[in-house]
């Protein structure tokens, strides 16, 4: 039996790679996460991922291992919005996607050590955000979830009350789709179910 490494100090991603039941391990890193300005957003959350995944895996030495990377952005008509800088840019983004749907993307790069296989896939989901006043918005990012968040919102939060609808994989939008890395793991012989 392979134990994952899960390459994030996320708390949600920590969560989500929980549900699986299967063993696993956080070994986390610094990466630059500066990417070309020409890349597509599937691009973006392939490559960052990549990125990540690679540098846990450069840090282990294990070979019965599988290193799993993964990386969200927000996207709303082809602007990325990242992690807002401050409240302010939190509000721009809030302002930017109210009443509006934008997509999420999230990329999964699993690296196996043993074997040297790496299989980086993506997916994106689409999230509908309720119309909000200033008010609403304001009072929002009071709470302080939106800033360490991808489009400074978080689904699984008190940002649950501000999103209408999903059309998609909810998980996707968590910060990692169980159901891809489920396949993604399955190609690498560990079987989820």
């Amino acid at each position: 039996m392979k134990t994952l490494v899960l390459a994030s100090s996320s708390p949600r991603r920590q969560e989500l790679i929980q549900m699986l039941g299967l063993p696993f391990e956080i070994v986390t890193n610094d990466v630059d996460e500066t990417v070309s300005n020409d890349l597509s957003p599937k691009q973006i959350v392939e490559e960052l991922s990549l990125r990540k995944a690679k540098a846990s895996t450069a840090r282990i030495t294990d070979s019965h291992l599988i290193v799993i990377g993964s990386d969200t952005i927000v996207v709303y008509s082809e602007e990325v919005l990242g992690k807002p800088k401050d409240q302010e840019d939190a509000f721009r983004m809030l302002k930017l996607i109210e009443g509006k749907t934008h997509q999420v993307y999230t990329g999964i790069t699993c690296i196996d050590v043993g074997e040297s296989r790496v299989i980086t896939r993506s997916r994106v989901t689409d999230v509908r955000m309720k119309a909000l006043s200033d008010e609403q918005i304001r009072a929002y990012i009071a709470t302080g979830e939106p800033m360490d968040k991808a489009g400074a919102y978080a689904v699984q939060g008190i940002g649950s009350t501000i999103v209408e609808s999903i059309n998609g994989d909810h998980f996707n939008v968590v910060g990692m789709s169980l159901s891809l890395l489920s396949e993604m793991l399955e190609e690498l012989n560990v079987k989820v179910l």
